[in-house]
């Protein structure tokens, strides 16, 4: 074999271990979810399911109530990403194709507030929501998921607003269109890319989420999905079959996302890290 051949065939080897390794967990998570209660302790443990059932799942809906989760987390998780969507739209445009002035400082600052830790402004936005009495409420993860996210949200739709040719919006101007109309009918539809890419990853980080939502919710009725998962079980008890079947449940809006819009998220991150 010549070097070529050699230089292939390691790399495919290398993309399929890495394959393997992404895989088993998520392989691993849906086999358990359909495992009975003595197939979880087996010894070696089991590949496949054998008998395969959904006592699990049943569990997960009748004697925890996930499907509550599940709509507090949908709520959560769309509202917030709407709301990013539309801010982060006007503040990318502004940004990217309006004379701001300090304009580079805004952006470092929006940098700076992206990498920034939950987990060291957690106590004050406690103090803030217990004064406004947010807590146990919709609002007390909607609006903070949407401060931070609209960073990244801004920083993809600027650059991808930076691809769309001036002339497209001069000679929108010219027909005598608005400033929004031109945003949100010739801008907006050119950004389609940009725009999922940015409502995806803002999906799946409110929906993931844990800190804020253990913290600023403790009533069942408020919880999402990470908190409601974490506390299944009793003092003794720890439902291994249940928590992988709402787990597993938990992923597939996310996974159907990512598959849907695939093409959409690769050609905005591409965008948006070339343009600039």
């Amino acid at each position: 074999m010549n070097a070529k051949t050699v230089r292939r065939f390691w790399i495919g080897f290398w993309v399929i271990i890495v394959a393997l390794l992404t895989i088993a967990p998520l392989y691993w998570m849906i086999a358990t979810s359909f495992k009975n209660y003595f197939d979880l302790g087996a010894f070696p443990p089991n590949l496949f399911p054998n008998p395969v059932t959904l006592v699990n799942y049943q569990h997960a809906f009748r004697l925890y109530h996930f499907q509550i989760y599940i709509e507090n987390s949908m709520i959560v998780s769309v509202t917030t990403t709407l709301l990013v969507l539309f801010f982060g739209s006007l503040a990318g445009y502004a940004l990217g194709r309006l004379p701001i002035r300090g304009r580079k400082v805004i952006m470092v600052a929006l940098l700076m507030i992206s990498v920034f830790p939950e987990i060291a402004v957690i106590s004050p936005l406690y103090m803030i929501m217990r004064t406004l009495g947010w807590l146990n409420s919709y609002q007390a993860l909607i609006v903070p998921y949407t401060a931070f996210n609209l960073p990244f949200a801004i920083w993809i739709l600027r650059n991808y607003f930076l691809s769309i040719p001036y002339e497209m919006e001069e000679a929108a101007r010219i027909d005598g269109a608005s400033g929004w109309r031109i945003i949100f009918q010739v801008i907006l539809p050119q950004s389609t890319p940009g725009l999922f890419t940015a409502g995806v990853f803002t999906f799946t980080a409110a929906w993931t989420e844990f800190l804020m939502a253990l913290t600023f919710n403790s009533i069942p009725q408020f919880r999402t999905i990470p908190v409601g998962i974490a506390l299944f079980g009793a003092q003794f008890v720890i439902p291994y079959g249940t928590i992988f079947a709402a787990s597993t449940i938990a992923v597939l809006p996310i996974a159907f996302g990512v598959i849907i819009f695939r093409r959409a998220v690769v050609s905005g991150l591409t965008q948006g890290a070339v343009k600039g």
